[in-house]
């Protein structure tokens, strides 16, 4: 998508969906760079969004001197390197920094100083873990989280006068927020268990309670209308036999595979413009789900068991389809089809 001499909002907000999807998109980045640093932004104050766009695509590229130009841009942009807006475009020049090689304390520096930030800003545990992970840090992404998980649950706790082993084991006190917007409690819960799952520890109570708020979670969505979809991904054939067996997941998956393709695109962009890094959708079966709808003695349209089934799909690593694929590679979907001829266009 070609730059316009000003740019917008809107622009940007298309530039951040549409980018990497472009025959050029360090092209994308530079010019947006450019008109950050010309004055060409409708609203002036969007510079460091901007150059943090542009930090990102160079990032994700595989350019970090790019991204590190353009994420000290983006800082210098900034009212101050306190301001919220500002943590996505540290954490990006922490990744930088591991990438560019001979400047791990650095990075490990940037990052340190966002820790604070896992206890009050939503997007920080995704971001701040991927940027741990991008620097072979995972072991540190986890102990950042537990201890953070650790904080809010005894605030929890001593606000409801029990103590934070109860709360993790019996009843969650927890700001689960509304679908479109979980609390930070949640987040870091989220973020700690993906964390735990690519490193093979075992399963504990915090990651208990995780898989308990997420059913939650996904039981609140799945009474909405306009509800989000789950990452479980349905081959053509399995999808075909769900919806045949259990026509009431229309709703939920689509009416047919191309919608649910649709669904699952536009649903990734979304988590990547919220500054999720190492995304990927999970291969699911019919099979596997009746599995656990039978377990719990539940019907597999029910959204706490479809919640489940999700859990236990993403903690295998054979199940995950790295996302998004190059332009001209094989689409993630199976079709045989490049990824620009068949899933990309279909989150515009």
């Amino acid at each position: 998508m070609p730059t316009r001499d000003v740019l917008t909002k809107a622009d940007l907000a298309e530039l951040r969906r549409s980018a990497l999807g472009t025959a050029d998109p360090l092209g994308v980045a530079a010019d947006v760079a450019e008109a950050a640093e010309q004055g060409r932004l409708e609203d002036p104050d969007d510079a460091g969004d901007a150059l943090t766009l542009a930090a990102e695509i160079a990032e994700i590229r595989a350019r970090p001197e790019a991204a590190l130009r353009y994420a000290e841009q983006a800082l210098a942009a900034y009212p101050s390197g306190d301001d919220p807006r500002a943590g996505f475009a540290r954490a990006l020049r922490a990744r930088a920094l591991f990438r560019a090689g001979g400047r791990d304390d650095e990075a490990m520096a940037e990052l340190t100083a966002l820790r604070p930030l896992l206890l009050g800003q939503p997007d920080a545990p995704a971001y701040v873990s991927a940027a741990l992970d991008a620097g072979g840090r995972s072991a540190t992404a986890e102990t950042w989280l537990s201890e953070a998980v650790d904080t809010l649950l005894g605030e929890r706790a001593n606000a409801a006068d029990k103590p934070a082993q109860a709360i993790t084991a019996v009843d969650p006190v927890a700001e689960l927020g509304p679908p479109d917007a979980p609390g930070v409690l949640f987040l870091l819960l989220q973020q700690r268990h993906r964390v735990r799952r690519n490193l093979n520890l075992p399963h504990d109570r915090q990651d208990d309670l995780a898989d308990r708020l997420e059913a939650q979670l996904v039981r609140r969505a799945g009474e909405r209308r306009d509800a989000g979809t789950d990452l479980l991904f349905w081959p053509r054939a399995e999808l075909d036999r769900l919806l045949a067996e259990h026509p009431a997941l229309t709703e939920v998956y689509g009416p047919d595979w191309d919608a649910h393709r649709g669904r699952l695109e536009k649903e990734l962009v979304r988590l990547r413009e919220a500054g999720q890094a190492g995304l990927g959708v999970f291969r699911a079966s019919v099979d596997g789900l009746h599995a656990v709808a039978g377990r719990r003695d539940g019907d597999p349209t029910d959204a706490a068991v479809r919640a489940g089934y999700a859990a236990e799909v993403q903690a295998r690593p054979s199940a995950r389809i790295p996302w998004p694929p190059e332009r001209n590679d094989a689409c993630w979907c199976g079709s045989g089809l490049k990824y620009k001829k068949d899933c990309l266009p279909r989150s515009r």
